[in-house]
């Protein structure tokens, strides 16, 4: 059958490498001097510098590509917009590549409520909104965005992404030639780059979709967002922000230590819009959480489920889904008790 996708080589020309030669020439290599490197003073570690908690601290990494992700509704676009509203407010500038459609005037009545300054976002220079028509107006953005740098960048999302450039979703190696194409670029710019991301189906998975080859991409931290109180116009909410990776160890420096997946922070929005990402204390953890289906169908049951092997008979789930389930139900059971 033939691939409905373009040969990658057609997809994206590979440029040309450095020292080139011929059968007269050597190639010129030129590699690290660590021998520089260490007579000197080591550098230290990068620490996040975006989107800071109640304690002063931050959780995203400028110069990284960083990620969010989480079931639908987690909150995960809020967290974004909170980082590039913050930005804004201390004087710095951001933009939103907006592949999921939400437009221009959701997210800037979102950005308003969040406290972006109105003479922040109708500047071109302190803020960018860009909702790419096809691949050659993602390319010319990421070029433009590279060139300008601003301090935040959020992509939404990356399930979108590699549609729009013509790859397919479902191959790692095709999701790392997007992100050597759209996603590294931005942060070699210096821009604190947030992207976000869906969880895989399957409820067991501990991660977003394409798991490994996101998890290598992301060289900052990549955070897992968990209800904990839903999101609805005029209420508010709140979520958790679970570290699932955090490739230079800066926050979870700055995060109390014990969980395999730490919070590394709550982050709150009121009725009106005012936020705050809440430092972790200890003893904090992320719950464990399912799709919200597989939480309907056990309260659906009458009567309600006893054990695993009642649900797998009942709903001919497997085991892990079950068992998954059925602790996030007992769970919430208990919270509702108490």
């Amino acid at each position: 059958m033939t691939s409905p996708f373009p040969p990658l080589t057609e997809a994206f020309p590979v440029p040309q490498t450095r020292g080139v030669g011929t059968r007269n020439t050597v190639p010129v290599v030129t590699y690290g001097d660590v021998a520089g490197l260490l007579s000197g003073t080591l550098p230290k570690p990068p620490a996040p510098s975006c989107l800071f908690r109640s304690d002063g601290a931050a959780v995203f990494y400028s110069g990284q590509v960083n990620m969010l992700f989480g079931e639908p509704e987690s909150g995960k676009t809020w967290v974004a917009l909170a980082a590039v509203a913050e930005s804004l407010s201390r004087g710095r500038s951001a933009a939103v590549v907006d592949l999921d459609h939400n437009g221009m005037a959701s997210t800037v009545t979102r950005l308003l409520g969040l406290g972006a300054p109105i003479p922040a976002l109708s500047d071109l220079a302190t803020f960018r909104y860009k909702e790419p028509e096809d691949k050659a107006d993602l390319m010319a953005t990421v070029t433009d965005l590279r060139r300008w740098a601003p301090s935040v960048v959020v992509i939404d999302s990356i399930g979108e992404l590699l549609p729009v450039l013509n790859l397919n979703s479902n191959s790692p190696d095709d999701f790392t030639i997007a992100h050597s194409h759209a996603l590294k670029p931005l942060a070699h710019a210096g821009c604190c780059v947030i992207v976000i991301d869906h969880v895989a189906k399957n409820p067991e998975t501990k991660g977003p979709t394409g798991t490994a080859a996101k998890l290598r991409a992301v060289g900052g931290a990549s955070l897992r967002v968990r209800i904990k109180d839903s999101f609805a116009p005029g209420r508010g909410g709140s979520c958790y922000l679970g570290i699932q990776k955090d490739r230079h160890g800066g926050l979870r420096a700055a995060t109390p230590a014990g969980e395999k997946e730490p919070v590394a922070g709550v982050f709150e929005l009121t009725g009106d819009c005012s936020w705050t990402v809440w430092a972790p204390t200890s003893g904090d953890r992320v719950p464990d959480s399912v799709p919200g289906a597989d939480l309907a169908s056990l309260k659906s049951l009458a009567p309600g489920p006893v054990s695993v092997r009642d649900i797998k008979d009942r709903l001919g789930w497997g085991g892990d889904r079950a068992t998954l389930a059925l602790r996030v139900y007992r769970q919430q059971l208990e919270t509702a008790g108490a």
